[in-house]
């Protein structure tokens, strides 16, 4: 598994960017391989995703991605853009407080997340939790592919002080 090469920071200092934007992804290509894949994993055929003809026939005019699709490359693209905190030895996934999935994104569209970190609470002197705003943006559009606000638990080998 590939990690941010952006530097490690602090959890003080990456505690002290709350309410700010605290990453921006690079473009992900979302081209109709992708979503064929992540059709036949999932098990999700429907003919929006993988069936260029019919699905040309529907408001979308072509194929679109599985909103699913896009909130899986979430964990990608927080490798992508968050910095590694100082002394964190794992982080989990613990939910989400909201998804909403606002626009389709067409085969051969680009993505990129933005985000926010909206707040950071210490569980107990080893374990924080945090919740980011994350905006999937669509290359070229108006209204974003998703918004969702993700929580987390890092898991530190020492206490820390946030």
């Amino acid at each position: 598994m590939k990690g941010s090469s952006l530097p490690d920071i602090s959890p003080k200092e990456y505690a002290a960017m709350v309410g700010k934007e605290v990453g921006v992804s690079r473009w992900f290509e979302i081209d109709q391989s992708r979503i064929d894949q992540f059709a036949d994993i999932t098990e999700d055929w429907q003919f929006i995703h993988i069936d260029p003809v019919k699905a040309a026939e529907t408001p979308f005019a072509g194929t679109v991605a599985h909103g699913f699709l896009m909130l899986s490359l979430l964990a990608p693209m927080a490798f992508d853009a968050l910095p590694k905190l100082s002394g964190r030895v794992m982080a989990v996934n613990y939910g989400f407080d909201r998804i909403r999935f606002v626009s389709a994104v067409r085969s051969g569209g680009r993505v990129r997340a933005r985000f926010k970190l909206l707040d950071m609470t210490a569980r107990n002197p080893k374990e924080v939790a945090t919740k980011l705003e994350v905006t999937v943006e669509i290359e070229g559009a108006q209204k974003p592919a998703l918004i969702a606000e993700w929580l987390g638990v890092a898991y530190f080998a020492e206490a820390v002080v946030i």
